[in-house]
């Protein structure tokens, strides 16, 4: 599995003509491999959850998600599988296929739940605009592969 983490001061996602938005926290592009396990989500969910983004009191970034009632926009993202080796048409061979991802999308949205963190997603599988106000810009990159984080 692999995450692009974006802290926020706010974003949304559209999609037949539904919206979903959250203020303070992250934004998450989450990719599903085909490799990807439910353990991969669980150890991202907890991960994300404690990784400690947010400024403190002395303007160190000290604090997690929870410390600070941050919520996350979840919108899954294919494409971070991509590869791009050969030619100028990307493969998407490494992505898992589309109805084992969702369920294992879920799953980590699920997982991230159990931290008492909001979390607002996406569509899977549909054409989405997303809007994003990054905050510093932090943006990390998170992977997990065999239940590991890389």
């Amino acid at each position: 599995m692999r995450i692009v983490l974006q802290r926020v001061k706010s974003a949304k996602v559209s999609f037949d003509k539904e919206e979903h938005a959250i203020q303070k926290g992250f934004c998450l592009l989450v990719g599903v491999g085909k490799d990807s396990t439910k353990e991969d989500a669980e150890v991202l969910a907890r991960k994300i959850a404690n990784t400690r983004l947010f400024e403190d009191e002395n303007g160190k970034m000290n604090l997690n998600i929870q410390a600070v009632s941050g919520e996350i926009l979840s919108i899954s993202q294919f494409t971070l599988y991509a590869d791009v080796h050969k030619g100028n048409r990307p493969s998407f061979m490494n992505a898992m296929s589309p109805e084992e991802a969702n369920s294992l999308y879920e799953y980590f949205n699920e997982s991230l739940s159990q931290y008492d963190i909001p979390v607002q997603t996406g569509a899977f599988g549909q054409d989405m605009t997303v809007d994003i106000v990054n905050d510093g810009p932090v943006t990390i990159i998170f992977e997990s592969q065999d239940g590991k984080v890389k």
